[in-house]
């Protein structure tokens, strides 16, 4: 395969990557990954993301406080997101959005952050990274309140909820993001969601070091994994690795309208 996927969600500057993470970056690129987007979660933990980002110019981070920290670090307004916005390697805002499954936060607090995290979208124009977990409803309900005060880009990272869900966030233009949770033995009705999903509103992403995919079950997950997550997305889809891979890439140009497709790794064949 010559045409360079992009992993569009991974947390590349967690402990795991940190005693090889040249190896890490020369494995993604021969497995075909050609862009990597490392995810903030904490304000308080972003310099050690941004300092990931400028170790190439193929990798490009976002800012946000996690729903996880939102009781912590959450944010009642969207000022120290636009603040950092102009920076030239952040490409979107998050990941924000609501956890009920750990409630690792109140979530009163999730919904005053996620709601700022959004504004700070409408304002600075980047996508918004969701992440949404035993929450579909009170999200979309957020999403379409807000949508309705003006518009804003963004996806649904790591999909792992309802076809209902899907359907209405593409109503709002919003993307559907595929982690390794789309090729595990329990995600019959995740795939089945997909079905469903245009090709052209479709991205792949690791969320590594979490979800390695089959069959890389068990081991830390890293961004050349990304590679079995596209392999999957074709046989959803009904079409080759290679059309899968200039698809999901292109969306994620259409999405990421700040990140530079120069920066985009030019492939040999062969993504393994």
């Amino acid at each position: 395969m010559n045409v360079a996927l992009v992993d569009s969600h991974c947390h590349l500057d967690y402990p795991q990557f940190a005693d090889d993470f040249a190896g890490t970056v020369a494995r993604a690129k021969n497995a075909g990954v050609g862009m990597m987007v490392s995810i903030g979660v904490k304000l308080t933990t972003f310099d050690q993301v941004r300092a990931v980002a400028a170790q190439a110019d193929h990798i490009y981070c976002t800012i946000g406080v996690h729903p996880h920290d939102a009781g912590e670090e959450g944010i009642s307004t969207p000022d120290a997101l636009i603040e950092k916005a102009s920076d030239p390697k952040i490409i979107g805002i998050g990941e924000s959005g609501l956890d009920y499954f750990y409630d690792n936060a109140p979530r009163d607090a999730q919904q005053e952050s996620f709601r700022a995290h959004i504004a700070a979208c409408r304002e600075t124009g980047l996508p918004l990274i969701v992440h949404t977990r035993d929450a579909d409803d009170d999200t979309m309900d957020i999403l379409e309140e807000e949508y309705e005060k003006g518009p804003f880009p963004g996806l649904i990272h790591c999909f792992s909820s309802s076809a209902a869900l899907a359907q209405r966030a593409l109503k709002i233009g919003f993307y559907i993001s595929c982690s390794g949770i789309i090729t595990f033995n329990s995600a019959k009705e995740i795939r089945a969601a997909l079905e469903d999903v245009p090709l052209d509103r479709l991205l792949v992403e690791t969320d590594a070091p979490y979800l390695a995919p089959v069959p890389k079950r068990g081991k830390p997950n890293e961004p050349s994994y990304v590679a079995h997550t596209a392999a999957k997305l074709a046989e959803i889809k009904g079409v080759s690795v290679e059309e899968i891979a200039r698809i999901t890439t292109d969306n994620f140009f259409n999405l990421f309208t700040k990140a530079d497709r120069n920066n985009l790794l030019a492939l040999g064949d062969g993504a393994q």
